[in-house]
């Protein structure tokens, strides 16, 4: 049986198949680390959302097997600095205010590497039929971040298809051919300096 608590630390028993801590529509300004860190080596799913959050989560970090964060509904925006964690398998972060799609995009891909599951619905950076966005635009979104991040599997409420991931790698190829050109253009630069100024 599933161990889900609201507002405190659980107390799991071995039988659990995870351990689940929510925080979920409680006004919260400041995320409750006193209770949550009593858990570092056991909670997997930590359940923040429908706060007033928009700090950065620094300490979570401390927890070792967090498989599963959610943060939707708060006021985090794309500048949000995440700790490295490389347990972490999902991210919901639904109905923020994140309208910087490259910025937040990286963020995630550099702090939860092996993320599979990326949910992200009704942001400004995230166009759909939900805040307005045409068709277009929620193909194009999708394919960055599909781009960006390759071991995804699941796209806010949509499976990651392999047409898809084709095309992603297909649209953004040019782009990213030209950022290694221009790299490799000032490494040779520097490897092999003007003539004139060697002694």
């Amino acid at each position: 049986m599933d161990h889900q608590t609201t507002g405190q630390p659980s107390q799991a028993s071995p039988a659990s198949s995870f351990h689940w801590l929510s925080f979920a529509y409680q006004g919260l300004t400041e995320i409750p680390y006193d209770s949550i860190l009593t858990q570092t080596d056991t909670l997997e799913v930590l359940d923040l959302s429908y706060n007033l959050l928009d700090e950065n989560p620094a300490l979570l970090g401390r927890l070792e097997k967090l498989s599963t964060l959610i943060l939707d509904c708060n006021n985090y925006t794309a500048h949000v600095k995440f700790p490295y964690l490389p347990s972490v398998t999902a991210v919901c972060i639904n109905k923020n205010k994140i309208n910087n799609l490259p910025v937040f995009v990286e963020e995630i891909r550099r702090k939860f590497p092996n993320i599979k599951i990326l949910s992200m619905m009704n942001n400004e950076a995230a166009p759909s039929y939900f805040n307005g966005g045409s068709l277009t635009q929620y193909k194009d979104y999708r394919l960055y971040v599909i781009s960006q991040i390759p071991g995804l599997e699941i796209l806010d409420d949509t499976e990651v298809l392999e047409k898809e991931r084709a095309q992603a790698r297909k649209t953004y190829r040019l782009q990213q051919s030209r950022l290694s050109g221009s790299k490799r253009r000032e490494d040779s630069s520097r490897k092999y300096p003007d003539p004139v100024r060697r002694k």
